[in-house]
């Protein structure tokens, strides 16, 4: 090896090492950057699993969503939600939303855009399906209510009215006003 070969690689050492120190230091600044951006803000999950359990412990419902957020006021925001109740709560309902917030008291899930609720152990013995644009619901007491517009299919039936109150443990919905249908034999 000549000398400056030597020194070529002299320099590219120090460059090396000066490299991976600035990379270093860069980094730092990095993190506590973003550490102090998300001080006071809450949680976020990707890909959210909420269980809901009894008095004894059993599993009774179980919410999913794509992400999920806590906000401020301590109230939890819900993206491409679906709850469903477990086996052994005997409730056949699923129910699927756009959106959805958790009261700070984990008492009221309140459900909104293209709201779905769907039991193959419908009215009848048939599929029943129920579209609202909103609907809360307290999970724990398997009570689903709105006061929105309403669309229940069972079969090939089909009613509409203004606001429901829907006992979903007994299979139960009552319609509250402008009940209309449509009925084929």
């Amino acid at each position: 090896m000549n000398v400056r070969t030597i020194l070529t690689i002299g320099l590219l050492l120090a460059a090396a090492v000066g490299t991976w120190y600035l990379a270093q230091w860069d980094k730092s600044a990095e993190v506590v950057q973003t550490v102090s951006d998300t001080g006071g803000s809450g949680f976020y999950l990707k890909t959210a699993r909420i269980l809901g359990t009894g008095d004894d412990g059993h599993l009774v419902y179980e919410i999913r969503a794509d992400y999920a957020v806590q906000q401020e006021n301590r109230e939890i925001e819900l993206q491409n939600v679906r709850v469903k109740y477990s086996a052994g709560a005997d409730v056949p309902w699923t129910i699927n939303a756009d959106l959805a917030t958790i009261s700070d008291d984990q008492e009221l899930l309140r459900l909104s855009g293209h709201v779905t609720a769907v039991s193959n152990e419908g009215f009848s013995g048939q599929v029943t399906e129920i579209r609202t644009p909103r609907l809360d619901i307290d999970p724990k007491r398997f009570i689903a209510e709105t006061d929105s517009r309403v669309q229940i299919r069972i079969g090939s039936r089909s009613l509409t009215a203004t606001g429901m109150l829907a006992l979903l443990k007994d299979n139960r919905v009552q319609l509250k006003s402008n009940v209309s249908g449509k009925f084929v034999p």
